[in-house]
């Protein structure tokens, strides 16, 4: 049995076998190939990277002591000066009207949203009264058919057998639609 001599150093631990080198062509294929390399130890903890913070502008100055501007008279290192606090200034707006954008948008999809939920429980509402019609309808028209029956003297069927014709009267309601007819 053949041993190598760098396997064989005390203190050293044998190498691990080399996985073979597989190139990813498509996206779905360098997924998997991750997910394989996950899964390969469960134990360990995969990292989860954290969302970006949103990017702040710097506070305007309170208070600003040279005020300058790109007119004659001014040097000639000043006009960088002063193109630099006009973009930064041309940031922060754009920046705050981004935010105002994004606020509006909010604010119309959580109104959108009630809308919704409110028109919702309007046809439900509609349909809860239209069932219960429905039911009051066939109450009634239930005790008119066992007060025909009394007086008509079949008296014969006891309670248990009339509410199980009850039941089979619920069960047998005809279907709004046929499945398979044309």
């Amino acid at each position: 049995m053949a041993v190598d001599k760098k396997d064989a150093r005390p203190g050293k631990a044998p190498k691990k076998e080399s996985q073979p080198l597989i190139i990813a062509k498509t996206p779905a294929e360098e997924q998997r190939l991750k997910l394989e390399r996950l899964m390969r130890n469960p134990d360990k903890p995969a990292s989860i990277p954290e969302k970006p913070k949103e990017w702040n502008p710097r506070a305007p100055p309170e208070f600003v002591r040279d005020v300058m501007g790109s007119s004659a008279g001014a040097g000639s290192g000043e006009f960088h000066v002063y193109r630099h606090l006009r973009r930064r200034e041309y940031q922060r707006q754009d920046f705050l009207e981004r935010i105002s954008d994004k606020q509006k948008l909010d604010e119309e999809y959580i109104e959108k949203v009630k809308e919704n939920q409110k028109a919702a429980e309007e046809r439900t509402a509609k349909r809860r009264k239209k069932r219960e019609k429905l039911k009051q309808k066939k109450l009634m028209a239930k005790k008119a058919k066992m007060e025909s029956q009394k007086e008509g003297g079949s008296e014969e069927k006891s309670s248990s057998s009339a509410s199980e014709e009850e039941e089979q009267e619920d069960d047998a309601e005809v279907p709004s639609f046929i499945m398979g007819k044309r």
